[in-house]
């Protein structure tokens, strides 16, 4: 499968049309997807897992342009009236299913847009494609109703559950699906689309790639953030006085990073590419392969006052408090305790 680079989830641009080129990164799955539209031996349902931002909305939709399209070959021609179709999310037969509730996806969801129009068959395409982003957002009712149409499916229908986390679904769904995991993509790849497609200068790609940890869509929107570098100050603030904070100042670092929810994973990725450097720094004293150089002397002055199991227990507390945060844990209780951990240690 070869991939629309203007398709968003990657937010890759391309002009218009042409070039089917590679996908950054992803070469397993998109084999495995090519073999299966080649050789007629397309799976009725399929899990996309990958993070926010990993191309799996962008090779889904590829994914369904080339079943539709009227060349049938290993991926969309780009040029048939099916193609252009889907190119423009107005497709008859490829379903986007979509719900109302910003936290779930209900039954009701499931059965207007998926259960009850599946029995419909396609219109123009040989498929009926049902698209579901944010799988792992279908409730425990949604996922056993949706479970006795995967288990016996129209032979035209093929249904892409796209999920953010993939042991979020009901093991009787999972185990019914062809999963497909999107793994991180090399930090080489990814520094050399930023540089050379988006022209971002080598340290700013530097350090989106570091903030990234593998994940193209979150590169690019670290790189062309306009407040990024402001984000970054404020992060390096908080940090560079960690170790000292009064109870009232660390009070009001939680105050201010919860009136900001929608970044709070930024910070907590910033604080973990910072505290690396300082673990990185203490183990090499060397310069050169830190992120944040240019924060050398607050990144020296914490390698020499905190340990390496200190680093250590910091850096985990930053991984544990984003997974409690994902969790729907307690924000203020959550964010006290790392920036406890930060202090003691």
């Amino acid at each position: 499968m070869t991939a629309l680079r203007s398709l968003e989830d990657t937010g890759i641009e391309v002009s218009a049309m042409q070039e089917i080129e590679k996908v950054l990164g992803h070469e397993e799955v998109i084999k495995h997807l090519q073999n299966a539209a080649a050789r007629d031996a397309v799976s009725h349902s399929y899990i996309f897992a990958g993070e926010k931002g990993s191309g799996k909305k962008l090779l889904a939709k590829v994914f369904a342009m080339t079943l539709q399209c009227e060349h049938h070959g290993k991926e969309p021609c780009l040029q048939c009236s099916s193609c252009k179709k889907a190119m423009n999310r107005n497709h008859p037969d490829i379903i986007y299913v979509t719900h109302e509730k910003p936290n779930s996806i209900g039954i009701e969801d499931i059965r207007e847009q998926l259960i009850s129009d599946v029995a419909i068959k396609p219109y123009t395409g040989p498929y009926k494609i049902y698209i579901v982003d944010e799988a792992e957002k279908l409730t425990v009712q949604a996922q056993n109703a949706l479970l006795k149409t995967i288990e016996e499916p129209p032979s035209y229908a093929v249904i892409l559950l796209l999920v953010n986390n993939g042991g979020s679904l009901l093991p009787t769904i999972a185990s019914r699906c062809v999963t497909l995991n999107f793994k991180p993509v090399r930090d080489d790849v990814i520094k050399k689309y930023l540089m050379e497609e988006l022209h971002v200068p080598d340290y700013q790609a530097e350090v989106s790639v570091a903030f990234a940890q593998g994940n193209v869509g979150k590169a690019k929107q670290i790189a062309t953030a306009e407040d990024f570098s402001e984000m970054m100050q404020a992060a390096f603030r908080i940090l560079k006085k960690g170790k000292d904070m009064e109870v009232y100042e660390m009070v009001d670092a939680i105050k201010a990073l919860s009136e900001q929810k929608h970044t709070v994973y930024e910070y907590l990725d910033l604080f973990l590419v910072w505290f690396r450097d300082v673990l990185l720094f203490k183990a090499t004293r060397e310069i050169d392969g830190l992120v944040f150089r240019q924060e050398y002397n607050d990144i020296k002055n914490r390698a020499d006052t905190s340990s390496y199991e200190g680093l250590e227990t910091i850096i985990k507390a930053i991984e544990t408090a984003k997974a409690r945060l994902q969790a729907n844990v307690n924000f203020d209780l959550t964010m006290e305790l790392l920036f406890l951990t930060i202090r003691e240690n």
